[in-house]
């Protein structure tokens, strides 16, 4: 098989939206660990809430967080130095996001240039993230630990869910959106985290005299996943919990995974490795 690497996502892909489980896909799972291909996690949650699932999963790759705010790699990963690390460990992370309380000053000027109440992670208690998530309070707990990405309450006419994401983008910041929240982040997404990613790999791959070429899936049910789908070789996109696909979400050469979060996840996975060379 051809050197692959797997970027997904999590909630609403690989994990259940409602359970958070990732039963459904353990199939595939099993097949990427015995066939040695990497599983990078790409999520818009927190380092605190990614460790637990990578421990889980039994995952040793490098992982990115809250919507490519920062990408952790395990110490010694890679067989060079990396450049514009720093240094936390037991990782060496590469920072792409702006510090979380410059985000919050940003959310809270906009709050204040329309006169409308804007609820990031940073307002809410643990009660209300339980709430609107559905996470259970361990994972709610984990979830305000944000460090690189405030996810935020907007609901009210469309105007004025433009005009908020106008404020964002003249500040020069961006908008994401996952399933359930609008996220204020800085100048990152997935996509950009995940090609620094591999270009990583393919500078390990040419250290060992390796050259066969490095292929790429991506996989993601929302439009923050956008730019990871982009830059990967095959895009696979997984149905909303109403059996939808994002609309916003269209790119050539997708994949629609037959079926709703890790259902979907895994059937499409175990199909392309079954077709991949």
């Amino acid at each position: 098989m051809s050197n692959l690497i797997v970027f997904t996502d999590l909630d609403g892909s690989l994990l259940d939206g409602t359970t958070y489980s990732y039963n459904a896909a353990i199939p595939a799972l099993t097949a990427l660990r015995e066939q040695g291909i990497p599983l990078v996690l790409a999520s818009s949650k927190t380092r605190a809430e990614m460790e637990p699932i990578r421990q889980r999963l039994d995952l040793h790759n490098p992982f990115i967080v809250e919507n490519g705010g920062a990408v952790f790699v395990p110490h010694g990963f890679f067989e060079f130095p990396l450049e514009r690390m720093r240094t936390r460990p037991p990782y060496q992370v590469m920072e792409l996001g702006l510090p979380y309380h410059m985000l919050r000053e940003v959310l809270k000027q906009i709050e204040d240039a329309l006169e409308t109440p804007l609820q990031g992670f940073g307002d809410l208690s643990v009660e209300t993230i339980m709430q609107v998530t559905g996470l259970p309070r361990a994972d709610a707990i984990l979830a305000k630990q944000r460090e690189y990405d405030e996810p935020f309450l907007l609901q009210g006419p469309q105007p004025l869910i433009e005009e908020v994401c106008r404020q964002i983008v003249t500040r020069g910041l961006r908008w994401t959106k996952g399933g359930r929240l609008f996220h204020l982040t800085g100048d990152n997404d997935k996509g950009e985290a995940a090609s620094i990613l591999l270009r990583c790999y393919h500078r390990q791959q040419r250290m060992r005299g390796e050259t066969e070429r490095i292929e790429t899936i991506g996989i993601g049910d929302s439009i923050n996943d956008a730019t990871l789908l982009a830059m990967v070789d095959y895009p696979i996109l997984v149905q909303k919990s109403d059996g939808s696909y994002d609309p916003d979400i269209q790119l050539p050469r997708m994949i629609h995974a037959p079926g709703i979060g890790p259902v979907g996840w895994n059937e499409a996975v175990l199909k392309l490795l079954a077709q991949v060379p």
